[in-house]
């Protein structure tokens, strides 16, 4: 049932985002670890997860300044990598639309792929809530504090231990994904949807800066909106209601 107060939805918010906060944490300290090796400094490793709060486009980005790779690149490659948070901001927009601009401006700052699994669900759930924005301010809020929490630990142990980043941490980050997506699949062109950008992906792994993930991702969007045009229609027809896989 929705949440009553503005304090019970945050605190609700915050607890529903706890199983993200646990994956995104080896996340966080191989980029701390990752800092060291591109000789920047530990103060700008920290500034970079409190300003961008990104954690692909950081780790795409202190890859390229470990090459020496001009700003321009660098700006243009994160760039591409986070146009997903344009769809998940879409997605999200019709259950904001009638907040005031600063509260728009806040909850778009802590939007991640972590915080929209979690919220995304909430508003299908709970689709008249009142107080959805509080929800969402929590999840924000829960993964922003993770993410500084877990990079200063990365920096911090980064310089003791350099080889961190090789113990395959990563692979809680993986799983963590897994977790996002699968619920989401429950519906026939959401699975299309996903086999068809993750083909597309894994075919074009090689290109540069990531471009094949934009690919993917606009394949993925085209090819989900038909298949839910076509779906809707065939339901429609059937006059069944919502067909389950």
């Amino acid at each position: 049932m929705p949440h009553p107060t503005p304090f019970t939805s945050f605190i609700a918010g915050i607890r529903d985002t706890l199983p993200m906060l646990l994956g995104a944490a080896p996340f966080g300290i191989i980029f701390g670890a990752l800092v060291a090796t591109a000789q920047m400094h530990a103060w700008q490793g920290q500034l970079m997860s409190l300003s961008v709060f990104a954690g692909s486009s950081q780790f795409i980005a202190v890859g390229l300044i470990a090459s020496h790779t001009g700003l321009l690149v660098i700006w243009l490659a994160t760039f591409i990598v986070n146009l997903r948070h344009m769809l998940y901001a879409a997605t999200l927009l019709p259950h904001v639309r009638h907040l005031p601009q600063r509260w728009r401006w806040l909850l778009g700052c802590l939007l991640t792929d972590e915080t929209f699994a979690v919220v995304d669900r909430y508003y299908r759930e709970h689709p008249d809530t009142q107080l959805g924005h509080w929800y969402f301010l929590g999840s924000g809020l829960a993964m922003y504090g993770n993410w500084q929490c877990w990079t200063l630990v990365g920096l911090l142990f980064g310089a003791i231990f350099p080889q961190l980043q090789t113990l395959g941490l990563d692979f809680a980050m993986v799983a963590t994904f897994i977790a996002i997506i699968v619920p989401q699949l429950v519906l026939l062109p959401h699975l299309i949807a996903a086999l068809a950008a993750g083909t597309v992906a894994y075919l074009l792994q090689d290109l540069p800066y990531k471009l094949g993930l934009l690919v993917a991702i606009a394949i993925g969007v085209v090819i989900g909106l038909l298949s839910a045009h076509l779906y809707a229609s065939k339901i429609s027809d059937k006059n069944t209601g919502t067909e389950k896989l």
